[in-house]
Order: structure tokens, then C-alpha cells, then sequence
């Protein structure tokens, strides 16, 4: 089980938020459906995937997409993703 923290910030507020949880095991091979899973939660575009957001989220348990990492415009600053160490 695993558990992501996401968060939208916008003028340094959390704007919105969800906590989304799976009960199979983690794997960075899906990283892109748990993505546009919490995206869809957050009623957001989801953004475009990089090694270096995967490399980011497994280093340091956080990633960080900025608009620019999004196809369409959005108005919020960035969007954050955490690891809840379970």
C-alpha cells in the first residue's frame, strides 16, 4: 500500500488537495496512471512526464510540476506531489 500526498499551490496557499491511496504495490512503471488518477481527483490537466520528475519523486519522496510542464495554461503556481512514508 501507498500513499501520495497532492497538493495545488497558488500564491504560496494549498488551493486544493488529495491524499490518494492504492493498496497494490508501487512501482514507477506506473507512475503516469497514478498521475492522471490524482489529476482527474484534482480536476486538473495533467502534465507532462519526465525521468527527471520519476528521478525527482525517488531521490527526494517529492516532485514538482510547474505550468510550464503543462500543455494547456493553469492557474496555479505549481503542483506537488509527496510520498506518505506508510
Amino acid at each position: 500500500m501507498f500513499k501520495i500526498w497532492a497538493k495545488i499551490i497558488k500564491d504560496g496557499k494549498i488551493e486544493k488537495q488529495l491524499t490518494y491511496k492504492r493498496a497494490d504495490k508501487f512501482t514507477y512503471g506506473d507512475f503516469f496512471n497514478y498521475l492522471a488518477d490524482i489529476c482527474e481527483g484534482l480536476d486538473i490537466a495533467t502534465p507532462v512526464l519526465l525521468k527527471t520528475h520519476i528521478f525527482n519523486y525517488a531521490k527526494f519522496n517529492t516532485v514538482r510540476f510547474l505550468p510550464r510542464d503543462f500543455a494547456e495554461s493553469v492557474d496555479f503556481d505549481r503542483l506537488v506531489l509527496d510520498n506518505i512514508v506508510v
